[in-house]
């Protein structure tokens, strides 16, 4: 079967301040999802599914059927607070989404090939889709696994902390991922990342972080459900309100107990991205370079 690129659009965009996967920031009103859309289907990519809420669902279809949808073979999938295992009930007063893990397990009846995960709000360049589309076609199984990684350096926000997964490899092959949730550069270009008690932890400039751009054999699906029981049993007794289960946390398990490989693929493309409003207008001249040097057409789609 065909890949399939499953793009993450159920994000709250808290600190945006916003829906930022709907966030126009072109004149010919492209929002940065689609430039991802482009950039994949020139790597190869004919089918997609979008995980999205229902509470903007109309907007989000009308938009892609006027762009991407005339290309792709497209499916939705709905993240619910309601979605969980069963034997498991939302612990009242919850709000927040459970994670990325639990946002992929929502499109498990859609997924029959491999498949490669993106962030709907996240700028990761051509070559990254290049790479990791050969790899899913040509490697990708119960066992063999990627994700592209970008250097922390380049990916972060001038206005604000944000979260990382910080990787290491060794010969090419991904060995730990810890996520890091207030990682930013300091005054004097030290990157830290800022602990609960306030404490800042210093991370290496050119360390490899995850951007949630991994590829799968389709047989990652049922390791991620497992997994989602596996975790919810520790964040209903540590955290109920604002645990949440990340698309890596069965990743280093499978990592530890040898049961998969994960193939760390690397690309010389510069990741951008708006977590913050005040990013936006940085972005958005970035995009109208790309668009007048050349990079992509004035019209994504014609």
């Amino acid at each position: 079967m065909e890949p399939i690129l499953v793009i993450m659009a159920a994000g709250m965009g808290s600190r945006y301040g916003g829906n930022k996967q709907l966030d126009q920031i072109t004149a010919e009103g492209d929002i940065i999802m689609d430039f991802s859309l482009y950039d994949a289907y020139q790597a190869g990519f004919r089918r997609v599914c979008f995980i999205i809420k229902h509470d903007f669902e109309d907007v989000f279809r009308a938009h892609i059927e006027k762009g991407a949808g005339k290309k792709y073979e497209v499916h939705y999938a709905f993240q619910e607070l309601t979605d969980l295992p069963e034997g498991y009930s939302l612990p009242e007063g919850r709000t927040k989404p459970w994670g990325t893990g639990q946002a992929v397990l929502a499109a498990r009846d859609i997924i029959d090939a491999p498949f490669a995960v993106i962030n709907a709000d996240d700028y990761y360049g051509r070559e990254g889709f290049i790479k990791i589309y050969e790899f899913l076609t040509a490697k990708a199984d119960a066992t063999h696994n990627c994700m592209v990684g970008f250097e922390v350096e380049k990916t972060l926000s001038e206005n604000g902390t944000v979260s990382r997964g910080i990787c290491k490899a060794k010969d090419g092959k991904l060995t730990d991922i810890v996520e890091h949730l207030k990682v930013a550069k300091e005054a004097d270009g030290t990157i830290t990342d800022t602990k609960d008690d306030g404490s800042k932890e210093i991370i290496p400039s050119d360390s490899p972080v995850s951007m949630n751009l991994w590829g799968f054999g389709a047989e990652y699906m049922e390791v991620l459900s497992a997994g989602f029981v596996k975790a919810l049993g520790r964040i209903l007794a540590e955290n109920p309100m604002k645990g949440e289960y990340y698309i890596q946390t069965p990743i280093n398990d499978q990592i530890t107990d040898g049961s998969a490989s994960y193939e760390v693929l690397t690309s010389g493309d510069k990741w951008f991205g708006v977590t913050y409003k005040e990013d936006k207008p940085e972005v958005v001249a970035k995009f109208a370079a790309l668009k007048d040097d050349g990079t992509y057409p004035r019209e994504l789609w014609g």
